[in-house]
């Protein structure tokens, strides 16, 4: 099992940028497959990127290539994700999440994850 507990969200200018932090608790962290969700108000929960337990291996869903980069660092068990270019289509709260899996069974499921953190509301002014 793991916690996750994201930060770095709140309010900024279309345009704009913004970090968000993931940190994880757990003895496994650094085999874990992460990845970042959001759900915007009114929508569906929607992937936006993943990251293999390594980091070699990305994934992005097609709305946010280019200006979104996911990371880790495993050593302070920490996953981030840099936004740039910022929309107010990204208005959203955004949740961290995590599976035991391998990234080929991940991807292979669509990028289905089993540990969720509570969320981080960014909110992009136009």
């Amino acid at each position: 099992q793991v916690q996750l507990v994201e930060s770095g969200g709140g309010l900024v200018q279309a345009g704009g940028s913004l970090r968000l932090s993931c940190a994880a608790s757990g003895r496994t962290f650094s085999s874990y497959t992460m990845g970042w969700f959001r759900r915007a108000p009114g929508k569906e929960r929607e992937f936006v990127a993943a990251i293999s337990w390594s980091g070699g291996n990305t994934a992005y869903a097609n709305s946010m290539k280019g200006r979104f980069t996911i990371s880790r660092d495993n050593t302070k068990n920490t996953l981030y994700l840099q936004m740039n270019s910022l929309k107010p289509e990204d208005t959203a709260v955004y949740y961290c999440a995590a599976d035991q899996d391998s990234w080929a069974a991940v991807a292979r499921r669509g990028y289905g994850m089993n540990y969720w953190g509570k969320g981080s509301l960014v909110t992009v002014s136009s």
